[in-house]
């Protein structure tokens, strides 16, 4: 299905009948699969025949939701996981080694410099940050032993970009991996591995599920790459589900339709915010009054459904916002087609030290929204109650 446009790959890809001729998908709920003999199952696992064996590897579930999310971002391969911090985990225990070195961005979700901080870091395996749009500092960060950059872009919550064509270059010069997340924009927005990116990573939970029901994770990536990744998912154990990679493939059905209505809700939601005397700061991609809206509008294709926004007073000003609201959801996930509304210093971003939340500005007057597919106008009733 090379020659097919992205909305059709989106609903046709990866689907596989069965002999009962269904349309839907199915869902292949089983820990194992039964040979037709011992000579049969010889082969399975030593790979001289391809097949199920064990879900915790192989289920046609999961490899169906693989192969639609691969031709979507194209990827020669993926591996699912359970959930997008199981996905960058995997990556890092696969491709290093202790005494290898990493440069990521100090402009990441919380947990994922938490895992760097507290949990990498006991493997022997040095973490250097820098600021994600800084091109001379990723440049300067190289030791003899670096191994990975690691970023987002655009980054959660404040939408900062890096110009990734520009830092692949950098990192192909030096023989670097180059580890891009992607759950901000998708596919649908964003394409990394045409920018220059070696692996592509995805919180799948975001918005390829789009309605909050599940956890899922994914890494992109060459064949060769993937393998390594998928051996480690494979001995350890962070697999996808086969409910949950059924619930995901499904989602990848509207993946398209669904980020250009949060596109659209997110602009109209933070031009009306940028206008309020209420509001000290606007962090939107799409607003020309935000640094990085030349190189977003070059490398991607929207500019997605985050908007975070600064009020005068701290914390005790944020909250009073967020409390007031009745249509969103009090609550640290994003990509929903229910808009939610949350505060990164205390949540998202808690377990942060104040330096590290500093260095990242996230400040404690500072609010994330994830603009859902309501009513745009209901959703700016909602804020004003605040405000």
């Amino acid at each position: 299905m090379k020659d097919l446009n992205f909305n059709t790959k989106a609903i046709r890809e990866g689907y596989q009948k069965t002999n009962e001729q269904e349309h839907s998908e199915a869902i292949f709920m089983t820990s194992s699969f039964a040979f037709d003999s011992a000579q049969q199952a010889a082969k399975r696992f030593s790979k001289e025949e391809p097949g199920n064996i064990y879900a915790r590897f192989t289920n046609p579930t999961v490899d169906a939701f693989e192969k639609k999310l691969a031709a979507l971002e194209g990827a020669q391969a993926c591996v699912a996981t359970a959930s997008g911090m199981a996905a960058i985990f995997a990556t890092l225990m696969a491709l290093l080694k202790s005494g290898d070195h990493i440069v990521a961005s100090r402009n990441m979700f919380g947990t994922s410099i938490v895992l760097l901080n507290d949990i990498i870091s006991k493997f022997n395996i040095q973490v250097s940050y820098v600021d994600l749009s800084d091109l001379s500092a990723w440049e300067n960060a190289i030791t003899d032993n670096t191994k990975l950059f690691l970023l987002e872009t655009p980054s959660n919550p404040l939408g900062q970009v890096v110009d990734l064509i520009a830092l692949s270059k950098i990192s192909k010069a030096n023989n670097i991996l180059l580890a891009v997340d992607n759950a901000i924009l998708t596919p649908a927005l964003q394409k990394p591995l045409d920018l220059g990116a070696d692996i592509v990573i995805h919180s799948a939970t975001k918005y390829i599920d789009g309605q909050g029901r599940c956890l899922a994770g994914a890494v992109l990536a060459t064949a060769q790459i993937i393998e390594q990744v998928h051996g480690f998912v494979r001995t350890t154990g962070p697999s996808l589900s086969a409910f949950n990679a059924w619930i995901v493939f499904k989602g990848l059905d509207t993946l398209s339709l669904r980020m250009k209505a949060h596109c659209d809700n997110a602009l109209q939601l933070a031009r009306w915010l940028a206008q309020h005397p209420g509001v000290k700061k606007v962090h939107y991609l799409g607003l020309e009054s935000h640094a990085h809206h030349q190189l977003a509008k070059k490398q991607q294709s929207g500019f997605g459904g985050i908007v975070s926004f600064e009020v005068d007073g701290g914390r005790q000003a944020a909250f009073k916002v967020i409390n007031a609201t009745q249509i969103f959801s009090i609550t640290a996930n994003l990509g929903d087609t229910k808009s939610t509304i949350t505060h990164p210093a205390s949540t998202t971003h808690g377990r942060l030290t104040d330096e590290e939340r500093r260095n990242a500005n996230i400040c404690e007057g500072l609010i994330r929204l994830s603009v859902g597919l309501e009513d745009a106008n209901d959703l700016i009733d909602d804020i004003k109650k605040g405000l």
